[in-house]
């Protein structure tokens, strides 16, 4: 049935591109991902049954797979010189990445590297943004991410959304942080909810609630430092 109806035919959460946006790109074989490159397949194959068959010649190895030249791809039926570029592309694109020096990732060790990581996104804000910021194992940065926009006095968070952007990236460990435009540094009864929320929902993932900063034009409130967390 696969091999009869093309991508777009197919259910939505089987469609490699939906997939990749809901679940992440570990989710993919390396067949869906190729498929997306490629983005058709032939009259036989589906883009993903295509790339299945040229990883089976090559012993499902995309080392042998980047060994391939322009011409050998091309054999395969569905496979024009576009795809075989793009395949092998994409493959020195791998093999560049890893002979990449890894760059060292910060490391979070107070509430003022939290500031100092945010304030320059945040000072010119006239609304406010709450964004948080995940953590690994060793309170190294893996990410931060903006989880809402606000008006001029307030911003609705949702917490779903902060769990899944951690799990996703597989934090150990979060940040919240967000704005007060008003320069007000004070945390307001709506920040002290939100704080429990996401302490309590977080902990059922076994994923640690750090901090959270609210920041001003030139100061901040950390509810770690003051002994709220």
């Amino acid at each position: 049935m696969e091999n009869k109806l093309t991508i777009n035919q197919w259910a939505e959460e089987d469609r490699p591109r939906e997939r990749m946006i809901q679940q992440g790109s570990a989710a993919l074989s390396n067949a869906e991902l190729l498929a997306i490159l490629i983005g058709s397949g032939s009259q036989e194959d589906s883009a993903v049954g295509l790339m299945r068959k040229v990883l089976d010649c090559y012993h499902n190895s995309l080392s042998e797979l980047g060994r391939a030249n322009i011409e050998d791809l091309c054999h395969f039926k569905g496979i024009g010189l576009a795809k075989a570029v793009t395949i092998l592309a994409a493959s020195e694109l791998g093999k560049r990445r890893m002979e990449e020096e890894p760059k060292e990732r910060k490391q979070i060790r107070t509430s003022r590297d939290i500031y100092e990581l945010f304030y320059p996104l945040m000072c010119d804000l006239s609304i406010e943004e709450c964004w948080i910021l995940l953590l690994n194992q060793s309170s190294k940065i893996i990410d931060r991410v903006r989880i809402s926009q606000g008006g001029l006095a307030s911003t609705q968070v949702d917490v779903r959304c902060i769990l899944r952007e951690a799990l996703l990236k597989r934090a150990v460990s979060l940040v919240l942080c967000h704005n007060h435009p008003s320069g007000n540094i004070s945390p307001s009864p709506d920040d002290d909810r939100l704080t429990q929320s996401v302490k309590q929902a977080s902990a059922l993932m076994n994923i640690r609630l750090l901090d959270h900063l609210i920041v001003t034009d030139g100061s901040y409130y950390s509810y770690s430092d003051e002994g709220r967390m």
